[in-house]
């Protein structure tokens, strides 16, 4: 055996998870984050996924200088991809796939190069890091240019997922190589859930990216909003959740006595449907039998109601499917999931309304003799409120890989974002069998929030190259919005139920990237914390080595699983006996604001608790001197208490910097634990 070798587990395959966000986000090239960082300048965002379309407009180096000398990565050729097609934006491109081979000493590869077959690395590429693009939209939909959020950084692509399978093994490997090549920052938008921490490839691989100083930002995964279903939940990973943006898409549906109503649509063809006659037929109107749907009179002039709930094994793409193989003319969907609105499968003309629109139209419909809509396309909104919602797809904590950190960490735009994509890969569906090629996809999942927060960390690193990866994301965890755009708590509807969202399922908030170059305090943490957080979590030797990837013997004399965190959490026992208990944390945070400064605690406790801050003022008398504080939390589990958020604040006094923590309180159910 040699004696490199650390320990050996199971390989498996990996499951995957614009325009207008950067203004959304409040980027401008006046002030703030973009100007102090030179939109990105030289540094450099390493990509894992299934590899790019170098071709893009996107990824064109116009504007960009000579690439950094530090850069030690290359441009590797393979099937259709040679080193010419890398340039001063796109500085790297390489690929691995001996895992994968290994599964299969036989398989042929159809594409065994960084090319991109798949679409998913394309987009999270120009996501974080595209370059300006004038001219992009989706079929009409979100016109404009297209930018990434660092849109002078650079990219190195990383393929380890192709379309033969995705290996754990492959994984690692491209992420240990991106390390060594000299990325500042990562973005992963894969994810497992309930596997052991020492079997997590991303987690392992992230550890050593860490020790080395380079931030991961990965998805929180699409699993949601079922609590503890969140993936990439250890300390050391930025973990992303997703959210709305305040633009949508939309079809106008204009009733035969004029009544106008503006709904959902994504159908990609310039078209207008013209006095159609409304159906609403009873049984049919579920819309599942494409032969009943058929023996519509006119079908090809009909526009079908068709109705569904949450409740119902019926979803509103299966009616779609339906619909276009009835040859029906189109259809008004009512949705009973608000993932509906998140996807942009629109394969026949018609729009998707809600329940209380739903009885608008029907009753229409009814009291009418013969019933006429007209629909209209291609329609993009801004300014639309509230802003942004949770995504009820977005993963929720708490993290099962580690439960006494608080997780998902942030929020980032993760619906619909409008971002490059394969010319020869189909990007929307007609008639269910016919496939429309573009430049640019209108995509959503947590997949496309983790490279918004990259593309911002990488901003953030060249601004100030000397912070850690913990320095970073604590700037941005302090700073995040926890209101949306009407100046209310954000919210996330989950099944229909609109609530408050609290800290497991948004994190911080939504990211706020000028605030987050300047934010005051920040919690820093050393790798050696990380490596004293593992001694603690009684693994034995051969998982200890297998996450810390080292056959070194560590520093282990100081075990703490009280990482300095930007974030609280405690749980409880729901079946206890309603008692108080109490939970303590000690925290260090470091003035990185321009000299001496004085802060006082606010506190918003959650619900059934008591917050108690020692001390309550903190007096910095220079920049980056450090100071502690104990926050103490009192709290008493209710049997049918679901998760209850809080937050501490330290205000500047005579300052404008605050540094927000959020605090959360949750049951510890049997399943997380």
């Amino acid at each position: 055996m040699s004696p490199s070798f650390l320990s050996a587990y199971k390989d498996r395959p990996v499951e995957a998870h614009t325009t207008h966000t950067s203004k959304f986000l409040k980027l401008n090239p006046v002030s703030g984050l973009w100007p102090a960082s030179g939109f990105g300048q030289d540094v450099i965002i390493g990509v894992l996924d299934t590899g790019i379309w170098p071709e893009s407009a996107s990824f064109k180096d116009d504007g960009l200088s000579e690439i950094p000398k530090r850069w030690k990565g290359i441009c590797k050729t393979g099937t259709k991809f040679n080193s010419s097609l890398c340039n001063r934006k796109l500085i790297g491109a390489n690929y691995f796939n001996k895992g994968l081979l290994a599964s299969d000493p036989k398989m042929k590869i159809s594409m065994n190069s960084a090319r991109d077959t798949d679409g998913h690395g394309t987009h999270v590429a120009s996501i974080a890091a595209g370059n300006f693009a004038k001219g992009a939209s989706y079929f009409g939909y979100a016109p404009g240019t297209a930018r990434g959020m660092a849109p002078r950084a650079r990219i190195a692509v990383y393929k380890f997922s192709f379309q033969e399978g995705t290996f754990t093994s492959d994984l690692i490997a491209a992420m240990d190589q991106a390390v060594a090549d000299g990325v500042d920052i990562l973005t992963v938008s894969y994810g497992w859930t309930n596997i052991p921490l020492y079997e997590d490839s991303i987690a392992i691989a992230s550890f050593g990216a860490m020790m080395k100083g380079v931030l991961v930002s990965a998805s929180a995964g699409n699993g949601g909003p079922e609590m503890g279903t969140l993936t990439n939940g250890v300390p050391w990973i930025f973990t992303v959740a997703s959210g709305s943006t305040d633009r949508s898409f939309s079809g106008t549906l204009t009733l035969g006595n004029g009544l106008k109503i503006t709904a959902f649509s994504l159908y990609p063809l310039r078209t207008t449907i013209k006095d159609f006659s409304l159906v609403n037929n009873g049984s049919l109107t579920t819309c599942d039998s494409s032969d009943d749907l058929a023996q519509i009179p006119n079908a090809s002039r009909s526009i079908m109601m068709c109705y569904s709930t949450a409740q119902e094994d019926l979803s509103v793409s299966d009616q779609m499917g339906a619909i276009s193989e009835s040859k029906v003319g189109g259809a008004i969907y009512v949705y009973g999931d608000p993932d509906v609105l998140t996807d942009n499968f629109f394969p026949n003309p018609g729009v998707v309304i809600s329940s209380k629109e739903w009885k608008t139209v029907t009753q229409y419909a009814d009291k009418s003799a013969k019933p006429k809509v007209s629909i209209s396309f291609q329609e993009t909104h801004i300014d639309v409120k509230p802003a942004p919602v949770v995504s009820a797809f977005s993963a929720r904590g708490p993290s099962l890989s580690y439960l006494q950190v608080a997780k998902p960490d942030i929020m980032a735009p993760g619906v619909l974002i409008l971002a490059a994509w394969p010319s020869n890969v189909s990007a929307a569906t007609v008639d269910i069998s016919t496939g429309l090629d573009s430049d640019y996809n209108l995509v959503s999942g947590t997949s496309m929030a983790a490279p918004h927060i990259a593309g911002i960390a990488a901003m953030l690193k060249g601004v100030h190259p000397d912070w850690s990866p913990s320095a970073i994301r604590s700037a941005m965890m302090t700073t995040a919005n926890p209101l949306d755009n009407t100046g209310k708590p954000i919210k996330t509807t989950d099944y229909l139920v609109t609530m408050d969202a609290t800290s497991l399922a948004m994190g911080a908030g939504l990211v706020d990237p000028n605030r987050a170059v300047d934010p005051g305090l920040i919690y820093d943490a050393t790798p050696q914390d990380y490596v004293n957080l593992l001694c603690s979590m009684n693994l034995t030797e051969k998982q200890f080595k297998t996450i810390a990837r080292s056959s070194a013997k560590h520093n282990c004399s100081n075990p703490s699983n009280d990482i300095n965190y930007p974030s609280f959490i405690a749980l409880f026992d729901p079946n206890g006996d309603y008692t108080w208990l109490e939970q303590k944390f000690r925290r260090t945070v470091t003035n990185v604001g321009p000299g001496a400064a004085k802060y006082k605690v606010k506190v918003r406790a959650p619900k059934n608790s008591t917050i108690s801050i020692s001390p309550q003022t903190l007096v910095f008398e220079k920049k980056n001197q450090k100071m502690d504080y104990t926050l103490t939390i009192r709290y008493r589990g209710i049997a049918d208490d679901q998760a209850q958020s809080g937050s501490i604040t330290w205000v500047e006094k005579k300052g404008h910097h605050t540094v927000r923590s959020p605090i959360v309180v949750a049951p510890a159910l049997d399943a997380w634990t």
